[in-house]
C-alpha cells in the first residue's frame, strides 16, 4: 500500500512528466511527498527488436490501434504496485470528468492512467482489465497526457494539506451543483467600473446570500444542464 496518494501514467511520452504538475500547487505538494508520481513508457512492454506497441486495425481503416498485450503487460506491473488504484483510460468516448468523481478519486490510494494515442485502444484490454473510460470533454486531442495532467491536478488540490485554505474549496465550481460567484478586489473604481456596494458592506449575511444570487444566475445562464440537475437533486 503506498504511503501517499500516487499517480501513474502509462504513456508513450513519459519525458512529458511532470510537466505543469511539477508546478505551483501540485509540484509544492509533490516535493513535500504529499502525493508522488511515476510515469512509465509503455513500449518497455512490448517484445521484439523495435518494441511495437500497435498494429493495423482488424477490419481494416486508417490509422493503429494500441495492442492489447502490451498495454494489459503496462497495466498490470502499474496494478502490482497500487493494487487499490483505479485504473482509467483517458479516450473522447469515455463519461466526463466531473468534480463528484475527482473528489472520489483524491479519496483513494491513487489512479492509474493509461494515456490514448492512435486510433484508440483494442476494446479486449479495456474489457479484460476492466477499464473506466474518462473523456476530458467533446473534443478530440492528440493523446491522453494532456488529460491525465489535467486530471491529476484536480484530484491532488483536493488532498489534505495541498491548497492552504481548505474551506475555499467548497465554495469553488461544481462542489455545490453551481458555478462559483464572482469575485472583486482592490482598487474600488477601475475603468469606471465599481466593486458591487454589498461586498463592501460588511454584512457577511448579505455577502453570503448575494454571492448565493449570483452563482445561480451565472449557472443558469451559462449552465442550463447544471441548473436543471441541481433541481432535480
Amino acid at each position: 500500500m503506498p504511503k501517499s496518494w500516487s499517480a501513474s501514467i502509462l504513456t508513450l511520452f513519459p519525458e512529458m512528466f511532470p510537466g505543469p504538475l511539477g508546478q505551483s500547487l501540485a509540484g509544492k505538494a509533490l516535493s513535500e511527498g504529499l502525493w508522488s508520481l511515476e510515469a512509465t513508457d509503455i513500449r518497455e512492454f512490448a517484445a521484439g527488436k523495435h518494441r511495437q506497441v500497435d498494429d493495423t486495425p482488424a477490419g481494416g481503416g486508417a490509422g493503429m490501434v494500441m495492442r492489447p498485450d502490451v498495454a494489459a503487460a503496462a497495466i498490470d506491473a502499474a496494478r502490482s504496485k497500487n493494487p487499490d488504484a483505479s485504473t482509467i483510460y483517458l479516450t473522447p468516448r469515455g463519461a466526463p470528468l466531473v468534480q463528484a468523481r475527482v473528489r472520489e478519486l483524491a479519496s483513494g490510494t491513487g489512479v492509474i492512467l493509461l494515456c490514448g494515442r492512435f486510433e484508440g485502444l483494442d476494446q479486449r484490454v479495456i474489457e479484460a482489465r476492466d477499464l473506466e473510460e474518462i473523456s476530458l470533454g467533446d473534443y478530440v486531442l492528440s493523446g491522453g497526457e494532456v488529460a491525465a495532467m489535467a486530471l491529476v491536478e484536480a484530484a491532488v488540490r483536493l488532498l489534505p494539506g495541498v491548497v492552504g485554505a481548505a474551506k475555499s474549496l467548497d465554495e469553488e465550481s461544481f462542489e455545490q451543483g453551481l458555478l462559483e460567484y464572482p469575485h472583486y478586489t482592490r482598487p474600488r473604481a477601475w475603468e469606471g467600473r465599481e466593486i458591487p456596494d454589498v461586498l463592501l458592506s460588511g454584512d457577511h449575511g448579505e455577502i453570503a446570500r448575494w454571492r448565493a444570487e449570483q452563482a445561480q444566475k451565472i449557472t443558469k445562464e451559462r449552465r442550463p444542464d447544471l441548473w436543471e440537475r441541481r433541481k432535480k437533486s
